[in-house]
């Protein structure tokens, strides 16, 4: 599926050209004294303020995954919540990063990735590959690379291998939709989950305080 065939069918891509709502407006059109009505652009609505909508998500709880891939200078990682499975025939995933990240060059120049979702009791190494300026891959944590090059984290029981099929640029991020290719699930932990600016576990998201 090419990226023009991706954005059409999700409703982003281009009008409509065809059918019979075009039709009956290409009718008119020819027949003289008819008028055409003219297309009108969508009234714009307001948005919201940045912090409120950030606000708003402090209350989703969220899965924490770690997502890796093979850099031009080495293996590259980062944290990430915004990890979602978007189809299951054929099995693609979603995910966005800021494009102010030092790891979005890293992600615009690969075919692959892998997606690890993490457990309870991985906050280090979430917190670790959500750290500016350090090495990520850097003892405690351990590792090892895939025969295709990716690295994969030793430590976790479930991660998912995919192909980039799209990036599109959604305001500040990069939205990226892969197709899985291979992945392993070792065992059923209990998921490590973001929650109002904390790690932790279902049982342990509480309701955060008013605004």
């Amino acid at each position: 599926m090419t990226d023009a065939d991706f954005l059409t069918k999700t409703g982003l891509g281009p009008a409509v050209t065809s059918g019979p709502a075009v039709a009956s407006l290409r009718g008119a059109a020819r027949e003289p004294g008819r008028a055409v009505p003219a297309r009108r652009a969508p009234a714009a609505t307001p948005s919201v303020e940045p912090e409120t909508l950030r606000q708003a998500f402090r209350r989703h709880a969220a899965g924490v995954t770690v997502v890796t891939l093979a850099g031009p200078a080495g293996p590259v990682g980062f944290t990430a919540t915004s990890v979602a499975s978007l189809s299951a025939a054929p099995p693609l995933l979603s995910l966005s990063l800021s494009t102010s990240s030092s790891s979005a060059p890293a992600l615009l120049a690969a075919e692959t990735l892998v997606v690890h979702l993490l457990s309870a009791g991985h906050e280090q190494i979430a917190q670790r590959f959500a750290t500016s300026g350090v090495d990520r891959f850097a003892p405690p944590i351990r590792w090892s690379a895939l025969p295709t090059g990716e690295p994969v984290l030793s430590d976790v029981a479930v991660w998912l291998r995919a192909r980039i099929d799209h990036r599109i640029t959604a305001g500040q991020s990069y939205l990226v939709v892969a197709e899985v290719v291979d992945s392993r699930v070792a065992r059923a932990d209990e998921p490590l989950v973001y929650h109002d600016g904390r790690y932790g576990t279902i049982a342990d998201a509480e309701p955060p305080s008013p605004l």
